[in-house]
């Protein structure tokens, strides 16, 4: 009988040092758990490459595959609503890219805890930000904009009348400035009506109820010059800078373009600023560099690394990020797997593997 147990002892002990008791030797492990994840392309979160994904958030659900002993198998998305479908309908376990949570969302969704701070920024096309000094053409666009040919109209109502109420008072006195005809009466009188209007008349009337009038026109030249010159002034100056963004509310009225079903277009709508929705955020640069839009609004994360590789010298940033988000990796409702996500992420930035990540893809801390 002492034999059988010692026999049976070595037995065991010979498996376990072959590895064929798993779990009774360090360093043994289950098999992976196979994980279907959605995601879509949007540098430099997923990149494809053939059969190869890499980016941020690849790097990511790699490291955290090692702690957490998943096996991934990807299912291309297409965008942000086809992704949080694919979650919801049961046809991924999780989502992965550049997902922000959203109040709205976790109605539905469970969210990891963030994986990088975000939020919303603006681009804008290089050449507007490097606008040198107005010109000639600028000047011209503005003095024959309806605004002004308005007012060139109203000067030409105070020449007109003053022309003729001094013609029809003036004519009889044959020292007057204007002829006794209408022509070339009229002319002479239109000439002073001019002058009043710059506060320059050419002489002085004769008849004492004209001059009257002269006083009084001579103040409403003036009002009307200082006027005319603000209005001008005002909309030169405005002219110079309605290419100027720097605030969301400088994008109202701006020809903007951001990617459809996002949280960026969620805020555009909000803010009341029309824009168009691009099924892919490249199609937004695409446009930006041709001249079709005014503005890119998108993930700040996202607009960074595109000003800094394919976008460089093409546009700039405009204003600081607003409206603060966090991306996360999105789950099904109670999905199980979440919290091992969330394990694997601060043992991540325990041991510094985070950091290295965020470096390596942003060059510092987000």
């Amino acid at each position: 009988m002492v034999l059988r147990i010692r026999a049976a002892i070595v037995a065991v002990l010979l498996v376990a040092a072959i590895g064929g008791l798993p779990g009774l030797v360090p360093g043994a492990h289950a098999a992976e758990r196979p994980v279907t994840v959605a995601t879509y392309d949007v540098e430099p979160f997923v990149i494809t490459e053939g059969n190869v994904k890499y980016g941020f958030t690849i790097d990511l659900l790699d490291e955290i595959a090692k702690r957490a002993g998943w096996r991934y198998t990807y299912v291309d998305s297409g965008n942000v609503p086809g992704l949080l479908r694919a979650v919801q309908e049961g046809r991924a376990d999780l989502g992965a890219s550049n997902i922000s949570i959203t109040a709205e969302r976790e109605r539905t969704f469970d969210f990891s805890q963030p994986i990088i701070a975000a939020g919303l920024q603006t681009i804008v096309p290089a050449s507007s930000a490097q606008r040198a000094e107005p010109g000639l053409v600028d000047f011209l666009k503005v003095l024959f904009s309806k605004t002004m040919l308005v007012w060139l109209l109203a000067a030409l109502a105070l020449t007109v009348l003053p022309a003729h109420i001094i013609w029809v008072l003036e004519r009889g006195n044959a020292e007057s400035m204007v002829d006794r005809s209408y022509f070339p009466g009229i002319f002479q009188a239109f000439g002073w009506g001019l002058g009043m209007l710059a506060a320059a008349p050419f002489d002085p009337p004769l008849r004492w109820p004209i001059r009257v009038v002269t006083i009084i026109w001579t103040f409403v030249s003036i009002i009307f010059v200082a006027y005319y010159t603000a209005i001008l002034t005002t909309n030169f100056t405005v002219s110079t800078i309605t290419s100027q963004i720097s605030t969301p509310a400088d994008l109202i009225g701006k020809k903007v373009c951001t990617v459809a079903d996002t949280t960026s277009s969620a805020y555009l709508n909000k803010l009341g600023a029309p824009f168009t929705g691009a099924a892919q955020i490249e199609d937004c640069y695409d446009g930006l560099g041709k001249g079709d839009f005014q503005a890119v609004v998108y993930d700040a994360p996202v607009l960074q690394y595109y000003l800094t590789h394919g976008g460089a010298g093409v546009a700039v940033p405009a204003g600081a990020v607003f409206k603060d988000e966090d991306y996360g990796l999105v789950f099904p409702a109670g999905s199980q797997l979440r919290e091992a996500a969330d394990s694997a992420l601060l043992s991540m930035q325990e041991d510094g593997q985070y950091e290295l990540l965020k470096k390596k893809w942003f060059g510092g801390p987000q």
